[in-house]
C-alpha cells in the first residue's frame, strides 16, 4: 500500500484552459451498455479536440497456446453507418453503434490491429502493418497509411474532431448490444430514459446503504468510496507456467526468468484468470491478498456475493500453495502479509444475515482452507517451536531497523512483535469462527475451538515472557536472536508495539454455555495449567482472551 504523488507546474490551471472529459455507462440489460462521454471545455476561448471514443478484443490469440482463454483471431468490421459488428469464439455477435456530432456529422471510424508494433519497440518484423499505435500516429503524427483501409481489425475508434466553445460541453453517445436484439435506432428517445432510471436505481440502493445520520457531504464520500470499490474491480491474467515457459509462438523469455520472481517450485500451479479486486487498478493494476481481504468488508454492504466469492477465490487450490500460503501479490507471490483473510471471512459472514440465518456454508469452505493456512504459519515462521514468529515483511515496510524480508545482515533472525501479535489475533478469528460453526452448525467443531483457545493461550504467554515485552519501557520490540543464549532487542517505538493490541477477543458466556464439551475442556485447563491461565480474564458473563499486557 502506498501514496503516490502528483506535482503539476505551478500556474497550470491559472486561465482555467483544460479540459473535462466524463465517461458515464449504464446498462439496459446485461448485453446492453450505453455510453455518454461529456467533453467540457472549461477555458474561455473555443478550442478543438480530438476524441476518440474505442472498442478492442484484448490479444489471446498471438500466443499460440492451447489452455482456457487461448481464442482464434476475433473481428471487428463496418456493419453500416457508425456501427461496426463484432465476432468472436466465446461470444455471441454484438454491434457498437457511434453516434454522430451534434453539427449532424458522422464520425470516422479508423480500424487496426490490437497487435503490439514490434518493429518499433523491437526491430522485429511483424505480421501486419496496423498496430495497436495506430490511432495515435493517426492524429499526431497524421499518417493516414497507419490505419486499415479495409475497415476490418481487432481494435476500432469513433474519431471525433470537435470544436467547442469557452465554457461549453459536448456530449458524444455510444451502445454496445448484443446483434439479435439491436435497435435500429440506438439513441432513441429510450437512451436519456435509461440513463435517468439507472441514475434514480442507484440512488435508491445507496439510501439503504449510506446511514441517513450522515451530512449530505459525508454521503457523497461514502458513495464515492463504494464507487472506488466497484471501479478496481479487473480482469486477472497471470499464469505462471506459462509466464516461465513464455508464449510457444513468441520469442523465448531471458533464462534469468526461469530464475526470477516467482519461480519458486510452490507456485508452479498458479493459474489466475478471474475478475478480481485490485488495490487500484489504475495505479496498482495487481491483487494483493491482504488488500483484498480489508476491501471485501465494505464490499459486503453492497455486494456480499461478490464479497465471498473473492475470499473463497483466494483460498482455492490454483491460487493458494499446496504448502498452506496465499499468494501475496504478482510482484513476490512468496512475500508475507498479515493473515487477515480469516478475520475478513468472518466478517463477511456476520454481514449475511441475522444470527441463525447466516450463511455457515460460506464460512465452514473458507475455515477448512484456512486451517491449511495457518497450519503454513506455525509450520514456517515459528522455527524453534517458541510460539514467537517471525514473517519479514508484514505490509509494514518502513518500521523496521532491517529490511525485515531479507536475510539480517548481523546473521541470527528476527523474532517478531507484529509477526507474533498477528498470529495471536489470527488464533482468536479462528476460535471465533469455530465458535459459531459449533453452535449454529455442527457441534464438532467445538474440537477445534478448544484447539485455537489453547494455542492462542499459548502464542500470548510467549509474547508477553520471552523477550518482546519490555516492562521499564512498557512496550512490545522486535528481538533480534542469534542463538538460544543470545539475543538483542531492538528498541524502536512503531506500529510493532501496537499491534498486539489487536490480539483480544470477548466470548459471551451464551455461545459457552452452549457448547458444553468446549466449556468443559476451557474449565479443566484454566484449574491445571496455573502457568497460563492470567492470560484469560473472567469477568461478569464473558471471557476476556488478551495478548497485550493491559
Amino acid at each position: 500500500m502506498g501514496i503516490a504523488n502528483c506535482f503539476l507546474p505551478l500556474g497550470v490551471f491559472d486561465e482555467g484552459k483544460y479540459w473535462d472529459v466524463t465517461a458515464e455507462y449504464a446498462k439496459n440489460a446485461p448485453n446492453d451498455v450505453l455510453i455518454k462521454v461529456t467533453i467540457s471545455n472549461r477555458g474561455s476561448e473555443a478550442a478543438t479536440i480530438h476524441v476518440l471514443p474505442t472498442l478492442w478484443f484484448r490479444n489471446t490469440w498471438i500466443w499460440g497456446c492451447t489452455h482456457e482463454g487461448c481464442t482464434m483471431k476475433a473481428r471487428i468490421g463496418q456493419d453500416g453507418e457508425g456501427r461496426v459488428r463484432t465476432r468472436h469464439d466465446t461470444l455471441e455477435e454484438f454491434v457498437c453503434d457511434f453516434e454522430g456530432s451534434e453539427e449532424g456529422k458522422e464520425a470516422v471510424l479508423l480500424f487496426t490491429e490490437n497487435e503490439t508494433n514490434s518493429e518499433k519497440l523491437y526491430g522485429a518484423s511483424q505480421y501486419t502493418p496496423y498496430t495497436k499505435d495506430a490511432f495515435h500516429r493517426y492524429v499526431i503524427n497524421g499518417e493516414g497509411e497507419a490505419v486499415s483501409p479495409k475497415k476490418k481489425g481487432t481494435k476500432v475508434a469513433a474519431h471525433h474532431v470537435l470544436e467547442i466553445q469557452g465554457g461549453e460541453e459536448r456530449v458524444l453517445r455510444v451502445r454496445l448490444t448484443i446483434a439479435k436484439d439491436a435497435s435500429e435506432k440506438p439513441f432513441g428517445e429510450d437512451f436519456e430514459k435509461i440513463f435517468e432510471s439507472r441514475k434514480n436505481e442507484a440512488d435508491q440502493f445507496y439510501s439503504g446503504v449510506i446511514s441517513d445520520e450522515l451530512t449530505g457531504e459525508e454521503k457523497l464520500v461514502a458513495r464515492q468510496s463504494y464507487a472506488g470499490l466497484l471501479w478496481t474491480k479487473q480482469f486477472y491474467h497471470y499464469i505462471i507456467k506459462d509466464w516461465l515457459a513464455g508464449d510457444p509462438e513468441q520469442p523465448a523469455p531471458p533464462e534469468s526468468r526461469a530464475h526470477g520472481r516467482n519461480s519458486e517450485p510452490e507456485w508452479r500451479h498458479l493459474f489466475n484468470r478471474d475478475i478480481i479486486s485490485m488495490p487500484d487498478k489504475w495505479e496498482y493494476p495487481w491483487y494483493a491478498s491482504w488488500d483484498l481481504a480489508f476491501h471485501m468488508v465494505p464490499m459486503a454492504k453492497i455486494d456480499p456475493e461478490y464479497a465471498k466469492s473473492q475470499l473463497l477465490l483466494f483460498l482455492r487450490e490454483w491460487y493458494m500453495s499446496p504448502n498452506g500460503q496465499l499468494p501475496a501479490y504478482e510482484f513476490a507471490l512468496s512475500d508475507v502479509n498479515p493473515p487477515v483473510h480469516a478475520w475478513a471471512c468472518l466478517c463477511v459472514y456476520k454481514m449475511s444475515g441475522p444470527k441463525g440465518s447466516r450463511d455457515d456454508l460460506f464460512l465452514a469452505r473458507c475455515f477448512q482452507k484456512l486451517l491449511l493456512n495457518f497450519t503454513w504459519w506455525v509450520n514456517r515462521k515459528d522455527p524453534n517451536g517458541r510460539n514467537i514468529f517471525g514473517g519479514g515483511f508484514l505490509g509494514l515496510d518502513n518500521i523496521g531497523v532491517f529490511d525485515r524480508s531479507k536475510p539480517l545482515p548481523t546473521g541470527g533472525y528476527l523474532e517478531q512483535a507484529d509477526g507474533t501479535a498477528w498470529m495471536a489475533f489470527y488464533c482468536t478469528v479462528m476460535l471465533s469462527i469455530a465458535l459459531e460453526l459449533a453452535v449454529w452448525k455442527d457441534p464438532s467443531y467445538e474440537d477445534m475451538a478448544s484447539k485455537f483457545f489453547e494455542h492462542f493461550v499459548d502464542i500470548s504467554d510467549a509474547m508477553n515472557h520471552k523477550g518482546l515485552w519490555d516492562e521499564e519501557d512498557g512496550f512490545y520490540y522486535d528481538q533480534l536472536r542469534f542463538d538460544e543464549r543470545r539475543e538483542c532487542k531492538l528498541r524502536v517505538r512503531s506500529m510493532v508495539g501496537l499491534i498486539p493490541m489487536y490480539a483480544c477477543l470477548v466470548i459471551n458466556d451464551e455461545y459457552v454455555d452452549k457448547l458444553p464439551g468446549f466449556k468443559k475442556r476451557m474449565d479443566w485447563f484454566l484449574k491445571h495449567r496455573e502457568d497460563l491461565r492470567n492470560e484469560v480474564r473472567r469477568m461478569k458473563n464473558v471471557w476476556f482472551h488478551q495478548c497485550c499486557i493491559i
